[in-house]
């Protein structure tokens, strides 16, 4: 079962965020048990061909490989679709009009206005007419729901057929309500219950980052929510490492 019909089923998966550009790193982690990994374009100095080369990796794993975009954009969306991704993270989708550009530029006509070409999804145009029916099926289109102006139009957003899921985007959500990194207030845990009980009444799959690798925040999601975002490389890897410093001093 592909990651889109999972999420359709509500069935938990969990990734990770991948903001190192070698191919080892994303090869252990895909080597870990992940669902899927997601590179991350908007927070990292991750290029367009370094993202292919992670993908590529990832998708040889036999994990699901997706890519954080820098924005909605269009160009960038093609691109990485066309390396092999199997789906976009849509970061600071604010409106309506930004839910259906993410849509249009991840599809092909008549579901979107991706443009065709070839490349390596397409296997170097071997199987052009292979990928373009899987990309129908399979293409995941995941919007970050992280900016409280979202919540506007949230319902409208999350009842698009060809939104697969929403992913709730922590930090930027506290920042736009002013409690950056204040996880704890009282009005940013009302928010994140509205974005969830809109979610739930129009159907839509959700999930959301625990950037900290903490396992009890990772069960009480799992509770809570089917797309799951466990960590970051580059925070566990801290973490792992002054777990060991801080025992010795």
């Amino acid at each position: 079962m592909n990651l889109k019909e999972k999420l359709k089923n509500k069935i938990t998966t969990t990734g990770s965020w991948l903001t190192f550009n070698d191919p080892a790193v994303a090869e252990v982690m895909a080597k870990a048990g992940f669902d899927w990994l997601t590179i991350d374009l908007e927070h990292s100095c991750i290029n367009i061909k370094q993202a292919e080369e992670l993908i590529r990796t990832i998708d040889l794993c036999g994990v699901t490989p997706l890519v954080r975009l820098t924005s909605n954009n269009a160009d960038l969306t093609k691109r990485v679709l066309d390396a092999g991704a199997k789906g976009i993270i849509v970061p600071m989708v604010k409106s309506l009009s930004d839910a259906k550009n993410a849509i249009n530029a991840a599809y092909y006509p008549p579901k979107g206005n991706r443009s065709f070409g070839l490349s390596r999804a397409q296997s170097y145009g071997t199987k052009f007419e292979e990928y373009l029916k899987v990309s129908y099926e399979e293409t995941v289109v995941i919007l970050q729901i992280e900016h409280i102006d979202a919540l506007n139009e949230l319902e409208d957003i999350l009842s698009l057929d060809n939104i697969d899921a929403y992913i709730i985007g922590p930090y930027d959500l506290s920042g736009s309500m002013g409690i950056p990194g204040q996880f704890d207030d009282e009005g940013y845990l009302k928010t994140i219950e509205e974005i969830k009980s809109i979610g739930q009444r129009v159907g839509k799959p959700g999930g959301i980052h625990i950037v900290e690798p903490d396992l009890e925040a990772y069960n009480k999601a799992s509770e809570e929510y089917s797309f799951i975002a466990y960590s970051v490389d580059f925070r566990m890897l801290d973490i792992s490492s002054r777990s060991a410093t801080q025992k010795r001093d």
